[in-house]
């Protein structure tokens, strides 16, 4: 019995000799910024700290503890950015 031949694939031709573009590589964080993260939240943890041990100006004061939730919220969204 004779050997059939396998089918030849079909290539499509290059438009305009286009080459695809290459992935785009992200950049990597300084060095720094993950320390400069880490200092913000901690900032933030020592205001809600020294808050409640009545250290800071004023007293006890809620406006204390905000501070220090948006000191953190802003480490943890600074976190987001880091490579």
């Amino acid at each position: 019995m004779p050997k059939s031949r396998g089918r030849t694939k079909k290539r499509e031709p290059r438009k305009y000799g286009a080459t695809p573009t290459p992935k785009k590589r992200h950049k990597t964080s300084p060095r720094w910024y993950g320390a400069a993260v880490l200092v913000v939240m901690g900032l933030g943890v020592m205001s809600i700290v020294l808050n409640y041990l009545g250290v800071l100006p004023g007293g006890t004061s809620n406006t204390w503890l905000w501070v220090g939730l948006g000191l953190i919220g802003l480490g943890f969204v600074g976190t987001t950015f880091w490579y």
